[in-house]
């Protein structure tokens, strides 16, 4: 009869609390080595949404990994890994099912098929603004799906690669994956990352060197290489869809848009793009606005976030009178490539159609906006009316009063704002005609520039900007519709400003009886609009240059009542056959036209500052284990037959030359001798010495290094060359486990 196996005995309690301690230290370690590797990226997309999601994915996949490992602390360790990188991968989707598409998911963590859908749909968009915008990125839906995504799947590797204690692949998939912003855009490189990721890579070394409490000897090579494959999958990745155009001249395309006055950088791109195209019947294109911004603090003016509801439930009370002409006017609408949490949409709209209901209206301002969709890839058409009243009507009515929200500070504007605003208006007789005056202005006095503010340091929308450009005297919408509304609030009307789009170039083609219209990236635009009670929100252009100002034609003159007029009047959007310039100056001060063949002049060296940084940490491993070894043979010189001991087997490792801790220093140096070649008299000045180290009472010190340095040389002249550079550049011994802490490490 068979005698039965004796039973594994169990791990003892202070062995479980030395690995659960490893565990929380491994995740700790690889969540560390992945927030290393994503910070390169907040200088290629502004840090926002996209960063809170990337840190908790990572902060997640790291703590679900020490949970499932120390719960299946007693099971085959394929068992727990297989467990932990499956409920990680689990956990990750949930989380970004949570942050990006929550309202689609069943109790707000588990996907459905619109979740997907809703995924799929933004990383098009995410796509799109790679590939058409130009860092640093605004931080969007889709850029939050696809860092998120991409980070995970790195975070992923990184635990599995950390507890393998593959300290190489680890540091290498760290380095390639944070240096790639850096190289493909050519920018500074960024001293301090490259110092952090020393710090790292070493950390990670000794994390690899360190005893396995369960394992000190062996990692599972499977596991390792196929983490390592991954880890260069990621790499090939991630790479091609970093922002490569942040430098290169000629690239630099597309717009993101947020709800803000920033626009001065997209404008200032050096070549535009068609961003979007829209169809109508009308003779002219109507301008189309994104957003509005109504609160000035003093520095800058805030975007309306009022109620938002179904689309279903349309855009609420009109804000005129039946007793002013409106006409019903449809338009279609194609974005390209606009990347925006809102919809450019004509003023008044009354209706939409062709979009998902990720998008809600705003009554308030008449907008579009999603919490979790983007412009780009929507079609929609929209119906809206081209509100007309006569020039009696709108004098008649005197502008509303600005809102005073009495919880704010009383805002301190500088004496010029409003003392420039009577004085322009003096002679004005109605808050029409004095806004006509102002728009005139601008118009006639001043002259459009997008460097003038940049060179002169009042690029912003501030209080003191607005005093500057009103003495300059030259900027762009921008400054044009900030002095304007600030002028007029001073006045006593309530105002605001329009972030969206002039009404774009006339095409040759048709759609039926639809002209169809493009719309560049030059042609993002701010405008101010005024309140009038009975007529609604009132456009006007002060811009210099740009559009055609408003004007509203008298009843008398065009043969007709109040209710109309017998020749078409200007719409209370300001409209233009085609804008009479671009909302950008392409011509340089010499009179040459930049674009695609204009090159600008690189600077070398942060490209240069940036491949030695990545030769630097390629290079890591190898400075490092020549440091140890100097050491050692330092050491050797004086004696210490231990240290000479370590760095033969040392760079056994490094050759992968196969030595066993059972065998006695004077048998290995037999089998080294008969084996590979070494010279017999240098291996036995260096066994003697070991030997008299550790049996003799006292030896004195002799010069161990020549013996040494014959030995080592001869040994790597004994294998190839191919593994003689293996070992320099990737040496095992950094991360290999040591049997024993006693001088006689064989």
């Amino acid at each position: 009869m068979s005698r039965a196996e004796p039973r594994a005995p169990r791990l003892s309690w202070h062995r479980d609390h030395e690995l659960n301690e490893s565990r929380i230290a491994q995740g700790a370690l690889a969540a560390a080595a992945a927030f290393v590797a994503v910070w390169p990226y907040t200088s290629v997309i502004k840090p926002g949404a996209w960063s809170f999601a990337v840190v908790t994915v990572v902060l997640v996949i790291a703590a679900v990994g020490v949970a499932v490992r120390t719960l299946l602390l007693r099971r085959k360790r394929w068992i727990r890994e297989t467990a932990a990188m499956i409920a990680q991968a689990v956990a990750a989707l949930g989380v970004l099912t949570m942050l990006v598409a929550g309202d689609t998911a069943i109790f707000g963590v588990v996907p459905t098929s619109s979740t997907f859908t809703v995924f799929s749909s933004l990383a098009a968009t995410a796509w799109e603004q790679v590939v058409f915008g130009t860092a640093p990125l605004d931080s969007t839906p889709g850029l939050r799906v696809i860092m998120g995504a991409g980070f995970a799947f790195v975070a992923l590797l990184l635990d599995q690669l950390v507890a393998q204690r593959s300290a190489v692949l680890a540091s290498v998939l760290v380095a390639v994956v944070g240096a790639t912003p850096m190289i493909v855009t050519l920018g500074d490189a960024n001293v301090v990352w490259f110092v952090m990721l020393g710090v790292m890579i070493l950390l990670l070394f000794r994390q690899s060197a360190k005893r396995d409490p369960e394992s000190p000897r062996r990692v599972s090579t499977g596991i390792a290489v196929g983490a390592g494959a991954a880890a260069v999958a990621a790499a090939l990745v991630i790479a091609p869809i970093v922002p490569v155009s942040a430098s290169l001249a000629g690239t630099g395309v597309g717009v993101s848009v947020d709800a803000s006055l920033r626009l001065g950088n997209d404008l200032r791109q050096p070549d535009p793009v068609e961003v979007l195209t829209l169809a109508t019947a009308e003779k002219t294109a109507p301008y189309l606005r994104l957003t509005t911004l109504s609160r000035f603090d003093g520095r800058v003016w805030h975007p309306d976030r009022g109620d938002t509801q179904s689309l279903s439930d349309g855009f609420g009370a009109a804000e005129w009178t039946e007793d002013v002409a409106a006409k019903d006017v449809t338009t279609s609408i194609r974005v390209l490539r606009m990347s925006s949490s809102w919809l450019p949409v004509p003023y008044p709209a009354t209706s939409v159609q062709g979009l998902s209901g990720a998008w809600k209206l705003m009554p308030e301002n008449r907008t579009i906006v999603s919490k979790t969709a983007d412009a780009v890839g929507n079609d929609y058409t929209v119906a809206s009316l081209r509100v007309n009243p006569s020039l009696e009507q709108i004098r008649a009515v005197s502008a509303a009063a600005a809102v005073v929200d009495p919880d704010d500070e009383p805002l301190e504007l500088p004496d010029v704002i409003p003392n420039t605003a009577r004085e322009v208006t003096a002679d004005a007789t109605s808050d029409y005609d004095r806004l006509i005056a102002l728009q005139t202005w601008f118009r006639t006095e001043f002259s459009y520039s997008l460097e003038t503010p940049v060179d002169e340091g009042f690029d912003g929308t501030g209080a003191d900007a607005v005093a500057q450009f009103l003495d300059v005297r030259s900027g762009y919408c921008v400054h044009f519709a900030g002095a304007f509304a600030l002028m007029a609030q001073s006045l006593g009307m309530d105002v605001r400003i329009v972030v969206g789009y002039l009404p774009g170039t006339r095409t040759d083609e048709k759609r039926g009886e639809e002209t169809i219209y493009s719309v560049s990236s030059d042609q993002l635009h701010s405008w101010p609009e005024v309140l009038f009670p009975g007529i609604g929100w009132v456009p006007f252009e002060p811009t210099a240059s740009l559009g055609v100002p408003t004007a509203f034609a008298s009843a008398t003159t065009t043969g007709s009542g109040p209710g109309g007029a017998a020749t078409p009047a200007p719409t209370t959007a300001p409209t233009s056959e085609a804008t009479s310039g671009p909302e950008i100056d392409r011509t340089d001060a010499g009179g040459n036209t930049g674009g695609a063949g204009a090159l600008r002049q690189l600077d070398p060296m942060p490209v240069v500052l940036t491949a030695f940084g990545a030769l630097l940490v390629l290079l890591l491993p190898a400075l490092i284990r020549l440091g140890i070894g100097t050491a050692r043979r330092r050491r050797a010189r004086r004696g210490d037959a231990a240290s000479a001991w370590a760095e033969l087997r040392a760079t056994l490792i490094d050759l992968r030359i196969a030595l066993s801790d059972a065998d006695s220093p004077r048998s290995r140096g037999a089998a080294l001798v008969s084996e590979h070649g070494v010279d017999p008299e240098a291996m036995r000045v260096l066994t003697d010495a070991v030997e008299r180290a550790t049996y003799a009472r006292s030896a004195d010190p002799a010069d161990l290094s020549p013996a040494l340095g014959e030995v080592l040389a001869q040994l790597r002249r004994s294998v190839d060359r191919p593994s003689r550079l293996r070992a320099l550049l990737l040496p095992r011994s950094l991360f290999a486990g040591r049997g024993s802490q006693a001088p006689l490490l064989v």
